[in-house]
């Protein structure tokens, strides 16, 4: 019997933050083609899965293409996949014991499910025997790596905070001001549907884009604790009094018709939601801020002309939450197959130290991609940047949190996550109240 991952790893103790002297950004990774990456050898340091779309994909390849070529002897074949055929090609491989060499991951629940299985090897050691290697990396971002306390993923690419987005110029126009709190969020909902303007953009098919309002709910109510004590596996955890309350709240945003009419028929697949808030119809956005690449190419002068304005998600009245707290993805992680031959093991190992964030997939990563390394000091790379701005503020919001925590879908178990999303989509569409949901949700605690 699997020991219940719940209770193997600490949410809480290795998502709180530590300021540091680097940047922080991030970027999201989705569809496109399954492509194998002809350039990268003939693959004798075995093999490599990642995700595809530009500009992750190219500074992903590109990367390997610098190791294959420094090292002939040890090259590593790359392939490309979609975001959800990855998921599935991968959690097939896995199963059947043929997973590629370097597994491109999430961290969190998945990676703690591949280490149950046995199908990753404990990267401890490595990181003991090359201490540089942790030391330069944000501290925040080993949280979903660490699976009792051992290290089975290599931190990698960026970190992603969620964003609250605003439209300066619809603001503007109507004679309104940004909310500094919850209460002021409320507030502004029926001012701006009495202008015909939707106050929030909300891609509700996706459902995991609702989650992120009771992520920060629950945090600014009752602070980290609450989801704390759900991963700890508490019984009846879900039915903390702070947590019904944050079910509740959002609920009343649904009620005040707080989201565009039809959210729940939106995908963000197709950046809709983003698109409703730079052509003016949302005023605001709650986000991931790898949303600001796509509405900065595909949302006209939105970006350029400044009318977009960001914040943290700001507090709540009598909440104990610190509201400098944030959640997101502090990373994207590289584990080794335990599978692997000792020869395959060592290239990827040499991959990891010589090309994972080295300086020039730094540069490609702020450059390219507009996002931030996951590397202490990397802050120095964005003078002179035209998004040097909001590099600073991505920075600023995820290296100073108090606590930087895990998106839940990717905290939870893959049972639990699922059952979550699907929850959450009955929460707003009113179709269970909170009490409901807690109920539900409790029922899976720690599988």
């Amino acid at each position: 019997m699997q020991t219940s991952r719940t209770s193997r790893r600490n949410f809480l103790a290795f998502a709180l933050g530590v300021p540091i002297a680097g940047a922080t950004l991030a970027a999201c990774g989705s569809s496109g083609p399954g492509t194998e990456n002809g350039g990268s050898g003939g693959g004798s340091g075995g093999s490599y899965w990642y995700l595809s779309v530009d500009p992750n994909e190219t500074i992903r390849r590109t990367s390997l293409d610098r190791f294959n070529k420094a090292n002939p002897d040890e090259s590593i074949k790359g392939t490309a996949f979609q975001n959800d055929a990855y998921k599935e090609k991968i959690k097939v491989a896995i199963g059947a014991g043929q997973a590629p060499t370097v597994i491109w991951g999430w961290g969190g629940g998945g990676l703690a499910s591949w280490v149950d299985a046995g199908a990753v090897e404990d990267l401890t050691s490595w990181f003991d025997e090359n201490p540089d290697q942790k030391e330069r990396r944000f501290p925040s971002s080993f949280a979903a790596a660490t699976v009792d306390g051992k290290i089975y993923a290599v931190p990698a690419e960026t970190v992603t905070p969620i964003v609250l987005f605003w439209n300066k110029q619809v603001f503007e126009e109507a004679g309104l001001q940004p909310p500094t709190s919850w209460e002021e969020i409320l507030e502004l909902v029926p001012k701006f549907n009495d202008k015909k303007i939707a106050p929030f953009s909300l891609a509700g098919q996706s459902r995991w884009t609702n989650m992120m309002w009771l992520e920060f709910l629950f945090d600014r109510i009752g602070g980290p604790e609450i989801f704390q004590a759900v991963f700890d596996g508490e019984k009846d955890a879900w039915s903390n009094p702070a947590a019904i309350k944050a079910l509740g709240e959002v609920q009343k945003l649904v009620k005040a018709d707080g989201f565009i009419k039809g959210f729940a028929s939106i995908t963000a697949d197709t950046n809709a939601d983003q698109a409703l808030l730079t052509s003016g119809k949302a005023a605001m956005m709650l986000h991931g801020a790898w949303t600001y690449g796509s509405m900065k190419t595909e949302g006209g002068d939105f970006v350029s002309g400044g009318h977009l304005g960001y914040m943290n998600f700001p507090p709540v009245a009598g909440g104990t939450g610190d509201p400098s707290n944030t959640y997101g993805n502090p990373g994207q992680y590289y584990s080794l197959s335990s599978k692997a031959t000792d020869e395959q093991k060592t290239a990827a190992k040499d991959f990891f130290k010589t090309q994972v964030l080295s300086d020039a997939e730094q540069t490609d990563w702020v450059n390219d991609a507009g996002q931030v390394p996951i590397v202490v000091g990397v802050d120095s790379k964005f003078s002179g940047l035209e998004d040097a701005e909001w590099l600073q503020f991505v920075y600023d919001t995820a290296s100073t949190a108090q606590t930087f925590s895990q998106s839940w879908d990717q905290a939870l178990s893959p049972t639990a996550a699922e059952e979550l999303l699907s929850n959450i989509a009955k929460l707003f569409s009113l179709d269970v109240t909170p009490e409901k949901f807690a109920e539900n949700m409790n029922a899976v605690i720690g599988k």
